[in-house]
């Protein structure tokens, strides 16, 4: 009976308790996004713990090369032939780790940026969606390379089916896709979409994405020309990395803030079928 008075006396005084108080607290203004320690820290030291895990797998050598790899040229994508056949470019490697190490070092400088412009808990928002989106991405790739195991550029040009040295290599089954491109995609899709929405009106997001694409693209070539990666490689790990870099930071924004989706089904007209509508505050 104590039990069903206290919950009557509860409704009761919900009832005066105006909807403003039972709303999310307001915001500042420029608090654009916002973590979740247990989702977050539980996302990013996965994706972390799966990357190194089998990147130690991946070094003992226990994935061996198949006997029949690589298979027939003549048999790749159009658009592929051109790594098999081109002489690969021995300063390439070099240049895309360049590449690739710029972009880390961005990740990292921006949102110390960040914290000077807008507070330092944007610092530190920021900072976890960036690690949160290479762990992600890194973690993505490398499971998709243990899974398709295709051969690299290399494979067909130097090893044809050799079982001694470079050839008998894990690495040489671990074409698709390009880590490289993907994580350089990742970091230029975090930037982007938090230059847009944190400076939305000034030079910086365009800038951001231009220079980011610029990078992006220059890695692309460096990893074909190579001979680490066929081009179908770097355009799929452009695509998983630029996909996982928009969507960490757009699933971080605040609520108050994050655009409002809703899809609905009714039936027909005449009921001889059913209508989906979608729609959404932008």
């Amino acid at each position: 009976m104590r039990l069903a008075a206290a919950c009557t006396a509860i409704a009761q005084l919900s009832m005066w308790v105006p909807a403003s108080a039972l709303a999310d607290p307001p915001r500042a203004a420029d608090q654009h996004f916002t973590i979740d320690p247990v989702s977050d820290i539980v996302l990013t030291g996965s994706g972390a713990g799966i990357t190194v895990l089998l990147s130690m797998i991946l070094g003992t050598g226990e994935i061996r090369p198949s006997p029949l790899s690589p298979g027939d040229e003549n048999k790749l994508l159009g658009i592929d032939k051109w790594a098999v056949n081109q002489t690969i470019d021995p300063n390439a490697d070099t240049y895309s780790n360049v590449g690739l190490y710029t972009a880390v070092a961005f990740a990292v400088i921006d949102p110390l940026l960040s914290g000077l412009r807008d507070g330092w808990d944007a610092a530190l928002v920021d900072g976890v969606m960036y690690a949160e989106s290479i762990s992600l991405t890194e973690a993505l790739t490398d499971i998709t390379k243990i899974a398709v195991r295709r051969p690299r550029p290399l494979d067909y040009i130097q090893c044809e089916r050799s079982t001694s040295g470079s050839c008998s290599s894990t690495d040489v089954e671990l074409s698709f896709f390009s880590g490289h491109a993907a994580t350089v995609a990742s970091i230029t899709g975090t930037a982007t979409y938090l230059a847009f929405i944190r400076s939305p009106d000034s030079w910086r997001p365009w800038v951001t994405l231009a220079a980011g694409s610029l990078l992006t693209g220059f890695v692309d070539y460096e990893r074909v020309r190579a001979g680490a990666h066929f081009p179908t490689d770097v355009i799929a790990g452009t695509f998983a990395g630029g996909a996982v870099g928009v969507l960490v930071p757009h699933l971080h924004r605040h609520q108050q803030e994050a655009p409002a989706v809703w899809v609905g089904a009714a039936p027909g007209p005449g009921g001889n079928g059913a209508m989906i509508t979608a729609g959404g505050a932008f």
